[in-house]
């Protein structure tokens, strides 16, 4: 893990153009905090080169490159490449996917004083901040998003691997009509708070133990959800999470499996004034109807920042198991 010190992760969550085994827990705690997620794809790519490292470069790699040995070793991720490295003789030979064809390249790596380096920037999945929907204080299970996170070509990410970490808010961009905002938050520690066990159209789950505390709250059923007043449990600036008021305009079939079951709108003055509606990072934020956890905030609308929509708590759940 990098140092801490201007180490920004940004915000996942998707925009619309217009086993952790918790689904049986009946209580459970919405926590409505930002946690740093890190999705690893099982695969490491090269990102952008280090023009003053051009070893790499000149040996003939490309961007996009997908490293998949070195010295015939496989490699999974970027510690993967350090080891092979501190492992090699002067010389390695880097066997890599281009364009779905798979070619060797030998090389010579630059040595520097930090040990032996490829001269590359390496990408090795997502790293961003989710806010938390519910945590299950018996199991450790916890749940995000409410949607899926994408690869950089619109699948969902295939997940290896998925690391927690505690992170907070550092700034708010706020949403206007066609520019929706953004909570940007950095990790607040490089302690490991836990593991991520899943990734899905409805959510990104793991277990991390004695993360959070807080009051369970009872799991609404689809039954038990109406169009009116609801709220939005958040944390939108470097603080506590605090619950805003919001309107479920209509409830959508719970057939609906793209996250899109309630169209909500933020009516708190509160929030309209600090981040304009729903914005980036929200996304995974507790709704809680007459003393019930209903779901989560999923998707803002690009044309209308006060206006998103939340998936309902039961098929989160359902996705959990």
């Amino acid at each position: 893990m990098k140092k801490l010190a201007n180490r920004c992760i940004f915000a996942l969550i998707s925009i619309l153009f217009l086993s952790s085994g918790a689904s049986a827990a009946e209580y459970l705690i919405p926590v409505g905090r930002v946690v740093g997620l890190e999705l690893s794809q099982g695969s490491v790519t090269v990102a952008a080169f280090d023009d003053t490292l051009p070893a790499a470069k000149n040996a003939g790699l490309h961007v996009g490159d997908e490293i998949r040995a070195i010295d015939g070793r496989d490699v999974d991720c970027a510690e993967d490449v350090r080891r092979a490295l501190d492992h090699s003789d002067g010389t390695v030979e880097l066997t890599i996917s281009r364009g779905g064809n798979e070619k060797t390249i030998s090389m010579e790596p630059e040595v520097t004083a930090d040990g032996p380096r490829l001269g590359v920037y390496l990408r090795q999945g997502i790293t961003g901040i989710g806010t938390v929907t519910w945590y299950d204080p018996e199991t450790g299970a916890f749940g995000t998003l409410g949607h899926g996170v994408n690869d950089g070509k619109g699948n969902l990410l295939t997940m290896s691997r998925g690391l927690a970490y505690p992170a907070s808010v550092v700034s708010v961009q706020k949403g206007r009509s066609g520019h929706p905002g953004q909570l940007k938050g950095a990790l607040s520690s490089d302690r490991l708070l836990g593991t991520l066990s899943g990734n899905t159209a409805q959510g990104v789950f793991g277990t991390a133990p004695d993360a959070w505390e807080g009051e369970l709250m009872e799991v609404a059923s689809y039954s038990d959800i109406r169009a009116g007043e609801a709220t939005i449990r958040s944390t939108v600036t470097d603080g506590e999470p605090r619950d805003y008021s919001v309107e479920i305009l209509k409830i959508y079939p719970q057939s609906r499996s793209d996250g899109r079951n309630l169209l909500l709108k933020v009516t708190d003055p509160a929030l309209l004034e600090t981040t304009g509606g729903i914005v980036q990072g929200m996304s995974g934020s507790p709704l809680i109807q007459d003393g019930k956890l209903i779901g989560a905030v999923t998707h803002v609308l690009v044309n209308d920042p006060t206006t998103g929509y939340g998936i309902f708590i039961e098929n989160m759940l359902d996705a959990a198991s």
